[in-house]
């Protein structure tokens, strides 16, 4: 391995299980140290985590780095999307953070999308239709539920912004961790004080959204990190982990993680009535347009250990059918539901369901694929329809497969036999703090953040040429999902 060339920087990924932190050479993209501290989260019907613990996590994820922190220059922290941190006047948490997977607040974004238009005038409004991971349904189900925590809450903020904010001191934000918020506009691209009016929330309350390059601020003195370090604006994990990869505009990625997400970054604003897609801005100045299903490697982990198997033990054939909708799901909308089996046999082995399992969680995101890349004005941004080749409709574009489940044979495989498209998987690890780190080298060399990952090689790896696709399997999932429509929606 080469000597680092310096200058170095640090990037942050606080995430929905761990806080990680590496220290990165921000001429080559070289990982000089690294650490990673564990987060604790409340089991229960809901989805909450003490924004402290994310705290010490940093610290001690940077302290495993040793000395090589001690010489950043800047440092970016992306976070999980949509969480709601609420402060009170001394900047402490009134309550646990309600995380994005926290769907308690579905009967509250179901009365806000009907008394604030209906779908269609959220998508154009915001971007996109709030489903329950959203913030503003959060707040909304804060103060109806725990009212005295919303009027004791002097600051709202995302699980990014708060970190920021404790390595700054001061209250920021960026346009992509914010138009996950159900209250920023991306048609004006910024707050919609209507929406936060009619869920009782002043705008005083909400951090600065920063431009794109613009400094969040410096380091503090007595931090992990060098007093005077530059910090960088930050911003979601999915918006970080495309700056990480260096996307250009119509390139798809599946990210398969606790959660799974499909995404592409377009030069046009999505606006999806259907909710199925979500109309994020980027990290940068273009749109992310984003589906995410909320049960993916953790539910079919779940199902794994249910079975006493492997998480590779899948068996090929069989009929059975699953769709793993463990925790409610989003993608399709479906906040209530739980998880279903269908087709099973005497014949039918462990190692069929648990591949079940596989094929329910990847065929939600394959489904919400053509509508992220379908997002331009009449019906395409160049990378949709007209990316197809004729041969089962496969696209010639190789989805970039990253995420944790990225490194197993069975969700790789899986993705190849029902997408029927090329896969890369880049050797690039941890790319949401790679993606921050960019941003931080970004700003302390005055360059393009996408353009320094680009520069890094981020999207090197190993690439797998497409296989037929079974369009029986997609047959089954989707019969299954129109028919048992009912039992899904049911509370």
């Amino acid at each position: 391995m080469a000597a680092p060339e310096g200058p170095f920087v640090v990037g942050v990924d606080s995430s929905t299980q761990s806080t990680k932190a590496l220290v990165v050479d921000a001429a080559t993209g070289q990982v000089v140290a690294q650490g990673q501290a564990p987060h604790r989260v409340t089991p229960g019907p809901g989805h909450e985590s003490d924004p402290e613990q994310w705290w010490e996590a940093l610290g001690a994820a940077l302290a495993q780095c040793g000395g090589a922190a001690h010489q950043a220059s800047a440092v970016s922290v992306g976070g999980q999307q949509h969480g709601l941190v609420t402060l009170d006047a001394d900047g402490r948490p009134v309550r646990p953070a309600l995380l994005w997977n926290d769907v308690r607040s579905a009967p509250q974004r179901d009365r806000l999308v009907e008394e604030l238009g209906g779908p269609g005038e959220w998508a154009e409004r915001i971007g996109s239709v709030p489903p329950p991971a959203f913030t503003v349904t959060k707040w909304a189900w804060l103060r109806e539920h725990e009212p005295e925590a919303a009027a004791a809450t002097a600051a709202v903020r995302l699980p990014h912004d708060y970190l920021t904010q404790r390595l700054t001191g001061e209250g920021t934000t960026d346009r992509g961790d914010a138009s996950g918020t159900g209250w920023w506009s991306s048609r004006t691209e910024s707050y919609d004080e209507g929406v936060l009016e009619h869920v009782g929330l002043s705008p005083a309350l909400l951090p600065r959204v920063l431009g794109h390059g613009e400094a969040a601020g410096t380091v503090r003195p007595g931090l992990p990190l060098p007093a005077g370090a530059l910090v960088a604006t930050g911003t979601g994990d999915n918006m970080a982990a495309a700056l990480g990869l260096g996307l250009r505009p119509g390139q798809p990625v599946l990210s398969l993680g606790t959660s799974g997400t499909v995404y592409a970054v377009s030069p046009h604003r999505p606006a999806d009535p259907s909710g199925t897609v979500s109309g994020f801005a980027d990290a940068r100045t273009d749109w992310l347009p984003l589906a995410c299903t909320l049960n993916c490697t953790l539910a079919v982990d779940r199902i794994a250990t249910l079975l006493g198997l492997h998480r590779e033990a899948v068996d090929p054939g069989g009929t059975v059918t699953m769709l793993p909708f463990l925790d409610g799901e989003r993608t399709p909308q479906l906040p209530y539901a739980s998880g279903l089996l269908h087709g099973l046999r005497h014949d039918s082995t462990g190692g069929q369901v648990l591949q079940a399992a596989y094929d329910g969680a990847v065929f939600a995101l394959l489904q919400a694929l053509d509508k992220v890349l379908d997002d331009g004005p009449g019906g395409g941004s160049g990378a949709g329809s007209g990316d197809r080749t004729d041969a089962g409709g496969a696209g010639e574009q190789p989805l970039l497969l990253i995420g944790g489940g990225a490194k197993g044979a069975a969700w790789r495989d899986t993705v190849l036999r029902l997408s029927g498209r090329p896969v890369r998987v880049p050797r690039a690890q941890e790319l949401v703090a790679l993606g921050a780190a960019a941003q931080a080298a970004a700003l302390l060399l005055g360059e393009d953040a996408a353009a320094v990952a680009r520069r890094w090689n981020t999207t090197e790896g190993t690439a797998y040429e497409a296989v037929p696709r079974d369009d029986a399997a997609l047959g089954r999932l989707e019969a299954t999902l129109t028919g048992a429509d009912t039992l899904l929606r049911r509370p």
